[in-house]
């Protein structure tokens, strides 16, 4: 990628203030050669005191995306740079999405998005609009702040890959050690210190931070390199960023010290590693109040033991771990299954469990349903259980568990009194997969019409054609209802250049459906990035195809009106087709 120099940026910038109407003309023409060959036209509904606020900023923009500049090096207002990872044309975006927005609105906003389990279609739009280059807003947050608010997001929902890309793009910000640090404890939780080592690799020279330091440190041993280790580690002795224990820890494994160092500390996870691996013959108990990297750690490296099945606190804090996501749900059974009871009490398990404290009755359940063969009462006991979890606020334990053990009965030997059950305990998959569109030209939005925006070279005029035709049919039918997605589809094809049939009275249509007044507000104030976050929170954990139809269609409204082209059409792609 090319550099842009200091004298030509600022000749750049001069050249955009005094002659901004000139750039803005060639801009247009630009707009018409991409309609010319049938792209979507884009209409500009900014009005004029708007373009002339924000011509410098956005041909700004425009000059650094043309002439390939890194998107790492963007740096265009009070000389600091912009953070993000994509380009705002990527999705119709541009620098100031949020420059007119309220940040106290954004971060109440941000906060109820947070504590929702976004679905795939929701998640998309989301990522998409908070990590694209752009400006804070003017009022009530800062850079520092909002950027913390993104990336506190993409860590607490696991999004490792756009984090590590977002590494790579972006050079310098204050809290780059602390993605750096959650992928490496990430790894270490898993046992993975070859993986761990290799994240070490982010950590630049402007990073002055002791954990990370030290755990480079250590890296150098792991990979037997213990000259540079010795090195480094004196370094960081000199600088005062060491201690006591990590000293201790260190020179056992240089072989300074060759009487192994027993102290464990907990209070972050590398000093829980290096006890680890330096303690002879190591045990730990964990309880409710360890940190959850340290539990899994432990779990990956085979660390959690039950030598006395009679310790049920012990159990009960495990089960916890396991409902918190910290430790996996297997060992949970594997634990029950090792508990010890007597033919007696296996045979009557349906009665005697009830005389049993929660722990033993949920492991004689547990081992009646292994004992079982016949399907309903394997269906009785795994609902028994199911109420048992439920009882002690442990679902989480329990419900992937019965969806996958459900999945192993073959459909047709279910009784048909056990269906029901079976079908609403089973987890669908957390990918949602669209299937082959079946177009249907009885129906308008399900009709061919929709290869325009579903089969990539599709002609508009070709389209125009489809349309005529299609629209005579069902002009045909007097029952005919023309629906909300009806009309989500034809508001589409009039902005992207359509002729829209006579008969077909648009304004007429679209009353009989509400449209939430704060919508159109942060379109006509050019909150896009708000307006985007709001359709986030709208849509919540539903797909947009699960959504009523007049939802649809005000989600659709409200984005051809910002000009939110992309977006738009994957709404319509995703929520107006019939699929097998």
């Amino acid at each position: 990628m090319k550099s842009l120099n200091l004298n030509k940026f600022f000749y750049l910038v001069f050249y955009l203030i005094v002659f901004p109407n000139l750039l803005m003309a060639d801009e247009v023409d630009i707009w018409k050669k991409k309609s010319d060959t049938g792209k979507i036209n884009k209409t500009n509904e900014t009005s004029l005191d708007n373009k002339e606020k924000n011509a410098v900023r956005i041909n700004n923009q425009k000059s650094i995306l043309e002439n390939n500049i890194s998107s790492s090096e963007l740096i265009l207002k009070d000389d600091k740079p912009l953070f993000g990872i994509y380009d705002p044309e990527e999705n119709d975006l541009n620098l100031n999405i949020w420059i007119n927005s309220d940040g106290n609105t954004l971060k109440g906003l941000m906060s109820r998005i947070d504590k929702i389990k976004l679905s795939n279609f929701a998640e998309e739009i989301f990522v998409n609009t908070i990590m694209t280059y752009s400006y804070p807003p003017s009022l009530n947050l800062k850079e520092e702040e909002f950027l913390n608010l993104k990336i506190d997001w993409l860590i607490k929902n696991n999004k490792d890959e756009i984090l590590e890309e977002f590494l790579k793009k972006n050079q310098q910000f204050k809290k780059k050690k602390n993605i750096i640090q959650y992928f490496v404890d990430k790894n270490i939780a898993k046992a993975n210190l070859g993986e761990a080592c290799k994240k070490s690799d982010f950590i630049s020279k402007d990073i002055k931070d002791s954990y990370l330091e030290k755990f480079k440190i250590y890296c150098l041993i792991f990979n037997d390199k213990k000259k540079e280790a010795q090195l480094l580690f004196d370094i960081l002795k000199e600088q005062d960023l060491s201690d006591i224990f990590f000293n201790n820890k260190i020179n056992f494994l240089l072989g300074i010290n060759t009487k192994p160092n027993k102290d464990v500390k907990t209070d972050n996870l590398l000093n829980f590693y290096l006890s680890s691996v330096t303690v002879p013959n190591f045990k730990y108990e964990p309880n409710e109040k360890t940190n959850k990297f340290i539990w899994k750690y432990l779990n990956s490296a085979n660390l959690i033991t039950i030598e006395n099945f009679d310790d049920k606190e012990k159990i009960k804090t495990l089960e916890i771990a396991a409902n918190d996501g910290t430790l996996d749900n297997e060992r949970i059974f594997e634990i029950y299954k090792q508990r010890s009871f007597d033919l007696n009490t296996l045979i009557n398990a349906d009665i005697v469990y009830q005389s049993l404290d929660n722990v033993d009755a949920r492991a004689l359940v547990y081992q009646k349903y292994l004992l079982t063969d016949k399907i309903e009462n394997k269906i009785n006991q795994l609902a028994t259980l199911k109420e048992m979890f439920k009882k002690d606020k442990l679902d989480n334990v329990f419900t992937v568990f019965m969806s996958n053990e459900l999945k192993k009965i073959n459909e047709d030997d279910i009784p048909d009194s056990y269906k029901q059950v079976v079908e609403s305990n089973i987890i669908s998959e957390t990918e949602y997969k669209l299937g082959r569109i079946k177009y249907d030209d009885k129906i308008l939005h399900r009709s061919r019409v929709l290869r325009f925006y579903t089969e990539k070279g599709t002609s508009i005029k070709k389209s125009q054609k489809d349309l005529i035709n299609i629209y005579k049919k069902i002009k045909r039918n007097k029952d005919y209802f023309f629906s909300a997605k009806d009309l989500s589809l034809i508001e589409a094809l009039q902005k992207d250049g359509f002729k829209i049939p006579k008969e077909i009275d648009l304004k007429e249509i679209s009353e009989r459906y509400f449209i939430p007044e704060g919508l159109n507000g942060l379109i006509k104030k050019q909150e896009i990035g708000h307006l985007a976050l709001k359709f986030v929170e709208i849509i919540g954990e539903d797909e947009i195809q699960n959504l009523d139809s007049e939802t649809i269609y005000f989600i659709i409204n409200a984005l051809n009106k910002a000009n939110l082209i992309k977006f738009r059409n994957k709404a319509l792609i995703t929520a107006l087709p019939l699929r097998s």
